[in-house]
């Protein structure tokens, strides 16, 4: 990533374009060009008008005479000839879009000057002249030589911004023989100056010729502008599968600078330009004329939260027929048939993820803090039930989602990772997963094959929805404000019924009070079932190569996609009173049931029921409510919510099997003899592995669920205690 540092001051023989507007050429025909297209542009912002007597651009420089943000479907409807222009030679035509707003906004405050008294003369060139478009931005992939110099727009995500620098836009030079001074015009973006060899000093009687290169700059007398510089890669849905993401290097100066941080989803107007990298001549040795691409930005359109496009992207027909389809009675179940339509069953799963993808509402409190609303799930169970499957069709359906496996990620990888980049020697910040997600999903796969100290690094970006960075001297948070869709296998592989809760959801209580919803998904063997589902896997199989079929379901997904934007970007529910009383009384008796639970088996539930939950359950009914399009979460809406935390929380809190209960008196006996052979393993004051004792034992003979079982028992009475995340057992008595 060379070049983050500007190019360096060198010599040249190509024109100049006129940045101040009266043209650096002599040719007459050219300048009379310049000079009526310069007229025609200051009609356009003093005359364009919207409506009767509403002039936008005229407006927006009193308001703000710093910059001016003009969209180029205004300059085609005033005069198609001039974002012609504009797109074929921006380099030459921006800097006379600026000298037009700077003489208009003269001649709009001389109209004023009476009123106050005094007449403001702000220099030529002081208005930043910002671009935007409707036109579909250019993928990273397609921009090629083709595209230098000519403006472009594209989209990506930001993952890296550099400090702010001064950029010299005009260089002062003064001559070391006459000392004669000169204003050298600069290259705007990462070019340098154009200094000429010779100084134009004609020598008088008796004076010495100034010789070649005489030039020295002064930079104290120089001009500058605030310049910075962006890396965009590619957004995460856009990448091919099996490619690397591309990025590109962003310049963007004056009032653009700061205003980006890295995780931020942009579409961007820019001129494709090229520099001659700092270090790119030491490795290229005679590579002269290779040259680096960057983009100077000329325009920023920040992404929606929740979607990429932005909301003008829906079409008046569109915007009917979605709200037609929230209209209908059941809206809910008619959603829930178009999630993941290749999977057969796991209806409440469905609903789950319906949930999930459309999400709660994000509320700001009055003392700064934010309450997230996006709703985070967790699959847990035996292999071959369709999990990875949600994930993927998630993946496909969410308007913004990445895909990660949990063995091959990192907590860098999933966060945020410091990196130093080589030419600047400068560290920056680069995005993971959870901030490429802003304002979508995360689906984690494989979620308990992560080390325990990956796991514990996404705790913050679950909850708070931020990343805290504290390395090499950044400090700094980035917004992950994203919804996690996590699958995981019990630790033995499989859901064995003949353990605890605790045994076979193998994650620490600090995680799993995170999710709001729990499901365990076991693969039940039943003659019926199975014939169903082998018929329906048989089916699919059968109809696959079939092209009609698999445009049906593109179009599907795509319209649930754009569903999915619409109520995300337009609908944000709160509770009414009557729900809320409901759902505050149904938490109460929840948290009842389970101090019940643990007084009579004597062991806290697997997963805990907190506040958290109570959370989970609002942003569930809001999710219920914004399928509607409704602004309000009934109680209708507040007991499928509870329903369906009880289903999948609730029900893997109680699942497994419970201590004392059902104890046959062969079972007692051989969990005593297993006691007796745990008490020779393990001396008083002393510790050994889990994972070691059950296999010694079973070798023995014993079966693994009847050693766990002994061990619980042994727990539950104290004598002895877990440790190190229940992998070490201290015996205490």
């Amino acid at each position: 990533m060379s070049g983050w540092d500007e190019g360096g001051v060198y010599y040249s023989d190509q024109a100049h374009s006129w940045r101040d507007g009266r043209g650096g050429t002599d040719d007459p025909e050219a300048a009379a060009s310049r000079h009526s297209v310069l007229q025609k542009l200051k009609e356009f912002i003093r005359g364009f008008e919207t409506d009767k007597n509403v002039f936008p651009y005229r407006e927006s420089l009193v308001h703000n005479p710093k910059s001016l943000l003009v969209d180029m479907e205004d300059l085609d409807a005033f005069d198609p000839d001039l974002p012609s222009k504009l797109r074929s030679a921006p380099a030459d035509y921006l800097p006379l879009f600026e000298t037009a707003a700077a003489e208009v906004l003269v001649s709009l405050r001389s109209k004023v000057a009476g009123e106050t008294g005094e007449m403001e003369d702000p220099v030529t060139g002081d208005v930043q002249v910002l671009l935007t478009s409707r036109e579909d931005p250019v993928s990273m992939r397609f921009l090629g030589a083709q595209y230098i110099s000519k403006l472009v727009k594209i989209a990506g995500i930001t993952i890296a911004a550099s400090r702010t620098k001064a950029k010299a836009t005009y260089v002062t030079l003064i001559c070391k023989n006459c000392k004669n001074t000169r204003q050298v015009p600069c290259r705007p973006g990462l070019g340098g100056a154009i200094v000429p060899r010779s100084c134009d000093h004609v020598p008088q009687a008796g004076e010495e010729a100034c010789p070649l290169d005489p030039w020295i700059i002064v930079p104290d007398k120089s001009k500058y502008v605030d310049q910075q510089t962006l890396k965009l890669q590619e957004n995460p849905e856009d990448v091919p599968t099996g490619e690397l993401p591309r990025n590109i290097l962003l310049s963007v100066d004056r009032h653009l600078v700061q205003t980006i941080v890295p995780g931020t989803r942009l579409t961007i107007m820019g001129i494709y330009s090229i520099y001659q990298a700092a270090n790119s001549t030491a490795s290229h040795k005679g590579a002269v004329a290779v040259r680096q691409p960057y983009i100077r930005v000329v325009g920023i359109e920040e992404a929606n939260e929740a979607n990429s496009r932005g909301p003008a992207a829906f079409m008046p027909e569109e915007i009917e027929e979605f709200k037609k389809f929230a209209a209908e009675p059941d809206v809910y179940k008619n959603i829930c048939s178009k999630i993941a339509p290749s999977i057969f069953g796991h209806d409440d799963v469905k609903k789950a993820v319906a949930c999930l993808l459309f999400g709660g509402s994000r509320k700001s409190l009055p003392d700064g803090v934010k309450l997230r609303g996006d709703i985070n799930v967790l699959l847990l169970g035996d292999p071959s039930t369709a999990k990875s499957q949600f994930l993927k069709f998630v993946e496909k359906t969410a308007p913004v989602a990445v895909y990660t496996s949990g063995k091959g990620s990192s907590a860098a990888g999933l966060t945020a990772s410091v990196i130093r980049d080589n030419s600047s020697r400068e560290f920056y910040l680069e995005g993971g997963a959870m901030v490429l997600a802003d304002g979508g999903v995360v689906c984690i796969d494989e979620f308990d094959k992560m080390r325990p100290e990956d796991r514990v690094a996404i705790h913050e970006a679950m909850e708070q929805q931020t990343i805290s960075i504290a390395k090499a001297g950044i400090t700094t948070v980035l917004n992950s404000r994203t919804s996690v869709l996590a699958a995981a296998n019990p630790p033995s592989g499989r859901y064995d019924d003949l353990k605890t809760a605790q045994d076979n959801i193998d994650l620490q209580t600090t995680i799993l009070s995170r999710f709001d919803l729990i499901f365990i998904v076991k693969d039940v063997r039943m003659y019926s079932q199975d014939k169903i589902i082998a018929s329906h896997i048989i089916k699919l199989h059968a109809s696959a190569g079939l092209a009609s079929s698999d445009s049906k379901v593109s179009k599907e997904e795509n319209w649930l996609k754009r569903y999915l934007q619409y109520c995300r970007t337009e609908c944000h529910p709160r509770l009414s009173e009557s729900a809320a009383t409901l759902l505050q009384n149904n938490y109460v008796k929840i948290r009842q049931d389970m101090r019940l639970q643990a007084n009579e088996t004597g062991e806290a539930a697997a997963i805990p029921i907190t506040v958290r939950q109570l959370e989970a359950i609002v942003r569930l009914s809001e999710a219920l409510a914004k399928m509607k399009l409704s602004y309000v979460a009934t109680e209708e809406n507040v007991q499928e919510a509870i329903r369906l935390f009880t289903v999948s929380t609730m029900d893997a809190a109680r699942s497994g099997i419970s201590q004392q209960v059902n104890l046959t008196a062969e079972m007692a006996n051989e969990i005593k003899q297993a006691e007796t052979q745990i008490k020779r393993r393990i001396g008083i004051g002393n510790h050994i592995s889990e994972r070691r004792l059950i296999d010694d034992l079973t070798r023995m003979g014993m079966n693994d669920s009847i050693v766990r079982r002994a061990l619980i028992i042994m727990h539950q009475r104290d004598e002895v205690e877990y440790k190190r995340e229940r992998r070490l057992i201290f015996r205490k008595a």
